[in-house]
């Protein structure tokens, strides 16, 4: 595909194409961003259903259910109200409504928890981009900062615990914040905004879309689509301030998106969003580098797909790779200890553009949310084969574009 454009931002560029979200009729009516109100959590209609956070994910997979936080966009025609709350089954699947909602949070279209399990954090997805923190045993509202940039749309938190690293896509920039021992968010310690290499064809300017810690710990990875570029930085973990360490090139026009690595920490994969591409890249620990090798095929044939996440088995057996075009996951076998991505198969996602997906805990349940049909599939993993099947009827949930289930 030549152009930069992707059905979920829209035509034009910057933060405005990613309010272009797509609703049931795939073309949102956009509505004016208000203010947050005042934070509160929405009871649901039956208190007893309310979930529970876990303190930590259970590792022994025991049978039983946990919450399920919902991400959206609220400034949409049709869009939720703030973060969503259900409940799941951990043996079937079954995804129950509370009723529950976190209010107080603007398009919070990217959620993730604190190591801990006490915290959950929200990206503000707006002009005036914000990070949010939630404290899961009340589902109170901690509080919000400013990211420094525009439309952050990846959140995550490194592995220390004690910093909030952001991705703001409309200005092509990445974020740290401080967490302290509440799980609170501190104003952030560093800002940096990806001016080269030059943007990509079809692009006007940076556009972060993720940025994570590599396994080891030792570098913070930051994937920009409108450069092409992984951007790898060392974090200084007592200042939270972030030094440009090496960069990775795709070939123009492939537009990265996401990245995830294979828990053996010297491999990791490549979902590109424009060419509807994925990558095996090699990692280096000591210097941070990291080399992308061949494009290869999504298997999702010549149409337009826009790959949106991979994800990886805890054991590095499976790769799957959300396909929003498509409306499929695609299955890959890792061969060669994590050096090799062996297409499998495709498996309808029963929705419309899967935009988000994860693992349950015990890595028995594959959740996908779907944007345009505002439901969110469950799978049934297969740890030995890695086959996925369809656990029911997906759950309906407003413009679902993040599920995270702990």
């Amino acid at each position: 595909m030549g152009s930069g454009a992707d059905p979920e931002r829209g035509s034009g560029d910057g933060w405005t194409r990613r309010r272009f979200v797509g609703t049931l009729t795939g073309a949102a009516a956009v509505t004016t961003v208000a203010a947050p109100a005042a934070p509160r959590t929405v009871p649901p209609t039956d208190p007893a259903r309310e979930p529970t956070a876990r303190t930590s994910p259970s590792p022994t997979g025991r049978a039983g259910t946990g919450p399920l936080f919902l991400g959206t966009y609220t400034s949409v025609e049709g869009g939720g109200k703030g973060i969503g709350l259900a409940t799941y089954d951990s043996t079937t699947g079954r995804v129950t409504g509370t009723g529950a909602v976190i209010t107080g949070v603007g398009d919070p279209s990217y959620l993730t928890p604190h190591p801990d399990g006490r915290t959950l954090y929200a990206v503000d997805e707006r002009e005036e981009g914000g990070v949010t923190a939630v404290r899961l045993a009340e589902n109170e509202v901690l509080g919000r900062r400013g990211t420094g940039g525009s439309s952050p749309c990846h959140v995550s938190v490194h592995p220390s615990g004690r910093w909030l690293l952001s991705a703001n896509y409309g200005s092509g920039s990445v974020a740290v914040h401080p967490i302290d021992s509440s799980g609170t968010l501190g104003e952030h310690t560093d800002v940096v905004t990806h001016s080269s290499p030059a943007p990509g064809p079809g692009q006007q300017g940076p556009h972060a879309h993720q940025f994570i810690t590599s396994p080891d710990g030792g570098h913070v990875l930051a994937v920009d689509l409108g450069t092409d570029t992984v951007y790898t930085y060392r974090l200084d973990e007592s200042e939270g301030t972030l030094t440009e360490v090496s960069q990775a090139h795709t070939r123009p026009g492939a537009g990265p998106r996401h990245l995830t690595f294979h828990p053996g920490g010297r491999f990791a994969y490549l979902a590109n969003e424009v060419d509807n591409t994925v990558a095996v890249c090699a990692y280096d620990p000591a210097t941070g580098r990291l080399t992308p090798g061949d494009p290869q095929s999504t298997g999702t044939g010549g149409g337009t797909s826009y790959p949106a996440q991979i994800l990886v088995t805890s054991d590095g057996s499976y790769a799957y790779l959300a396909n929003r075009g498509h409306n499929s996951l695609t299955r890959y076998a890792i061969e060669a200890d994590g050096a090799r991505l062996k297409l499998l198969d495709t498996v309808p996602v029963g929705g419309d553009f899967p935009r988000h997906i994860a693992f349950s805990p015990d890595g028995k349940l594959l959740f996908a949310a779907n944007q345009r049909s505002s439901t969110v599939s469950v799978f049934h993993v297969d740890v030995s084969s890695g086959e996925l099947r369809l656990a029911g009827e997906p759950f309906a949930s407003p413009v679902a574009v993040c599920a995270v289930p702990l």
